[in-house]
């Protein structure tokens, strides 16, 4: 029902950079209508950020995509994801092959994830609490992707990356960020990226914003 509306998407993901064909099939793999509302189904493979409720969003598909292909993922790559949401990033990362680690602090959407994840067959490891200082029983991580905007780069993520992993998460403002790539390169050595004009809701918890 979805596949012309899929490779309609895939055209322009293509369009706006990215390159790997890893990240290009996963997307291809993955029903993105089955992680949101089914009244907004209609809408799953446009590229734009969509309302799932409790004041988040599944973010662009643009977006997801160029996250993914920032962290190099490799099949057997252990990666934590700071943000469950819809689950969508999640799925897309497991289906290159990635052993995923996931953390969501709204429990409602915590749930949600996780039942969807059991129901589509995807090992995703899921924990609900604050993401913003990771999840230190399963470190070190090969990547580590912040689906919301931090104030800063928290120095709990860094000290969860394996060396050689990279770290993808948007700094700055409560409503806009540049999305910062960190690679780490050695023990308390790392390289940095940035990309501008990123707009993802705040990442909240001990090492992000606080609450309004």
């Amino acid at each position: 029902m979805f596949t012309s509306a899929k490779k309609i998407l895939i055209k322009k993901l293509q369009k706006n950079g990215i390159t790997d064909n890893s990240v290009l099939e996963a997307f291809l793999k993955c029903d993105r209508h089955k992680f949101i509302p089914e009244a907004m189904s209609h809408f799953a493979y446009e590229d734009t950020a969509l309302h799932i409720g409790y004041g988040q969003t599944i973010s662009q598909p643009t977006t997801v995509a160029i996250m993914t292909q920032y962290a190099k993922i490799q099949k057997g790559d252990r990666v934590l994801e700071i943000g469950t949401g819809s689950g969508f990033q999640g799925a897309i990362l497991a289906t290159m092959g990635a052993k995923v680690f996931t953390v969501e602090r709204e429990y409602d959407l915590f749930l949600m994830a996780r039942e969807k994840f059991d129901k589509l067959g995807y090992g995703i490891q899921t924990k609900w609490g604050d993401g913003s200082i990771g999840w230190n029983e399963f470190a070190p991580y090969d990547a580590i992707l912040v689906t919301a905007g931090s104030p800063s780069i928290p120095e709990p993520l860094k000290n969860q990356l394996a060396i050689g992993g990279r770290l993808i998460i948007p700094v700055g403002e409560r409503d806009s960020q540049m999305m910062v790539i960190i690679h780490k390169t050695g023990q308390n050595e790392f390289s940095k990226t940035e990309l501008p004009n990123f707009a993802f809701v705040p990442l909240l918890g001990k090492e992000g914003w606080t609450k309004k």
